[in-house]
């Protein structure tokens, strides 16, 4: 393939790669970034190696072009990091801790510090964290050595995979492995805040808080009994200017004062982790969050030495009948249509890896410029930045699960699947073999990833809908996974099944429709979920010179730009006219080209937009 750059993977400099805070959402003070250049090994051998074979720019994956690498990772093989990193003794000595976060790594890793195995890891789309204090005790000088091996078997097993395939083509791209999001240490005190969910209740103006505490590692006792806290809630207001580094996010909160402010102190007993706090705001103060006034509330919480703080929103998505009786959907109770783009979140230079911060607000800001309120993140989880500057920014999103399974049997999920849908005919999600889901194993695995997707994320007001699964991929036992997801959280919608095989739970009926006249289905007229189409469009044009390869997929060819548009405009006015039917959301493919889909508003590295 013919490699191409975003402008931001030109301008790279390699000294400060996403420096930015990594966690908007639950800021404190002690950040270290880790990112840049370390050490890296491919090797068929399970031990640590003596020697290396050069720099990796982390966190781009070595199949990526910025990580300097270009070399895929194989099954069978193992991917070796080596950093060596300063620590400060005395904290650790005094009974802090010190925390390394990994935002991603694909797929399977484990962590040693000088050469002793510490941590494991399964599963290459969420974040963990090590807590390094026990392992540095013992460590007389400083620095110490970091090391990674890394596994990924990609596509050739049940683990959840999204696009990425090891022979790329087509709607499958090119797999990638290791470390992929931004690695980052802080210090802690001995009793620190581990979590902070947030629940709002924009009808009464009721902000609900779950605390979680946790105990440094290197201490064998439990979580002390008595810990003093407080609360500060600051009034709301649009985030014109992002949170890039922690010290910059308090001395703007500590020019303000604060709308709500508590303090006690938490009585338990020595088993309980967690601290409930409640607080109601006068309605005067109270400031719904909408895509055109993204009102973010900050909040700063103090336990006992620890301080971290972050922002909620007033903001309720729910299904409401309008004043026809249709179903609708509705933020703060009022209708409203969202119009959105399948969003697969890869670049030429980086592949899952955004190049920079800027690279994230440029797809956002764009898209919003187009008269687009969501964006549908397809099978992927984005770093939390990401998801920052939806909240800050005024833009939903709908989130999927990323798929998992053995290998898909495309003839049944999706072209047998397309004329089914077409003749309004209905599947079962029991055929285990047909679905890719022989393996108890990988149910349960899947099963444990989609409930941490969702407590990972849920804090965020931009996420409207969780969308469980798509086109059969991977699909099982969706009523009990539906049940699953509303337990953890009942504040959104589901979209059970995106596409077809659905089994009539969730609350969305979701089609997809890329070859026939765009129609409101049959069965979406006889219940009392919303109706949505969550895939259209996906119009091809190849840009010569802006393209990968010779590969050409999409749903629709085009060599004029003008009659491209045309066709488009089109499909939109279509769109259009099923809304007063009952059509409640939509959604284009795609934002960019990627690799042989070239059916992108823009083109893979962003620098010609093809849609108006």
């Amino acid at each position: 393939m013919k490699q191409l750059y975003t402008q931001w993977g030109e301008q790279l400099d390699r000294e400060q790669v996403l420096q930015e805070y990594p966690r908007p959402a639950l800021v404190r003070n002690s950040y270290i970034n880790l990112n840049g250049l370390w050490q890296y090994k491919f090797s068929t051998d399970s031990e640590i190696p003596s020697s290396y074979d050069g720099e990796i720019l982390v966190p781009f994956s070595p199949e990526a072009a910025l990580s300097g690498v270009n070399r895929q990772l194989q099954p069978g093989e193992f991917l070796w990091y080596f950093k060596e990193i300063p620590f400060n003794r005395e904290k650790i000595l005094a009974g802090e801790s010190l925390l390394l976060h990994f935002g991603a790594v694909d797929q399977s890793c484990s962590v040693y510090i000088n050469g002793k195995k510490i941590f494991s890891h399964q599963g290459g789309y969420l974040p963990f964290t090590v807590d390094l204090t026990p392992a540095l005790k013992s460590v007389s000088t400083s620095p110490f050595q970091l090391q990674l091996q890394v596994q990924d078997v990609s596509d050739t097993s049940y683990h959840s995979r999204g696009k990425q395939k090891l022979q790329r083509g087509g709607m499958y791209y090119t797999a990638q492995s290791g470390i992929w999001q931004t690695v980052w240490m802080e210090y802690v005190p001995k009793t620190y805040i581990s979590s902070v969910f947030t629940e709002s209740n924009s009808d009464e103006g009721i902000i609900s808080f779950l605390i979680f505490a946790a105990e440094n590692e290197s201490f064998d006792r439990k979580l002390r009994a008595n810990l003093s806290y407080s609360l500060e809630i600051y009034p709301a207001e649009i985030f014109e200017g992002a949170i890039n580094q922690p010290s910059g996010y308090f001395e703007r909160l500590a020019l303000d004062t604060p709308l709500f402010s508590t303090q006690g102190e938490f009585s338990t007993d020595e088993t309980a982790s967690d601290i409930r706090l409640s607080a109601s705001l006068p309605e005067e103060e109270k400031k719904l969050w909408t895509p055109d006034t993204p009102y973010l509330y900050p909040y700063k919480i103090k336990l006992d030495e620890d301080v971290v703080a972050g922002y909620f929103a007033f903001r309720s998505i729910s299904r409401e009948s309008d004043e026809n009786g249709i179903m609708r959907i509705c933020l703060n109770h009022t209708p409203i249509f969202m119009r959105g783009v399948l969003d697969q979140g890869y670049w030429p230079d980086g592949l899952m890896s955004a190049p920079s911060d800027e690279a994230f607000l440029f797809d956002i800001q764009n898209l919003k410029a187009l008269g687009y309120n969501m964006i549908r993140k397809h099978i992927k989880i984005e770093p939390q930045r990401f998801y920052y500057h939806c909240d800050r920014l005024g833009m939903f999103i709908w989130q999927d699960m990323v798929n998992g399974g053995s290998s898909y049997k495309d003839w049944y999920v999706t072209y047998l699947a397309t004329v089914k849908s077409a003749l309004y005919l209905k599947s079962s999600d029991c055929h285990k073999k047909l679905l890719s889901r022989e393996s108890d194993e990988g149910k349960k695995e899947w099963e444990t990833e989609m409930l941490s997707t969702i407590r990972l994320l849920k804090n965020h007001p931009c996420i409207s809908t969780w969308v469980i699964f798509n086109e059969g991929w991977g699909q099982f036992e969706t009523k009990r996974m539906v049940s699953l997801a509303y337990e953890e959280d009942s504040s959104r919608l589901i979209d059970a099944t995106s596409g077809w095989y659905d089994q009539n739970v969730g609350d969305m009926n979701s089609y997809h429709n890329y070859f026939f006249p765009l129609a409101i289905p049959r069965k979406a007229k006889k219940n009392d979920r919303v109706t949505v189409l969550s895939e259209f469009g996906g119009y091809s044009m190849a840009i010569p010179g802006h393209c990968t390869g010779e590969g050409l997929y999409g749903y629709g060819t085009f060599t004029d730009m003008d009659k491209l548009q045309e066709a488009f405009d089109r499909r939109e006015s279509q769109v259009q006219a099923l809304i007063p039917q009952g059509l409640c959301a939509s959604v284009y493919t795609q934002v960019s080209d990627i690799e042989d889909e070239v059916n992108g508003i823009f083109t893979y590295d962003r620098k010609i937009q093809k849609l108006k």
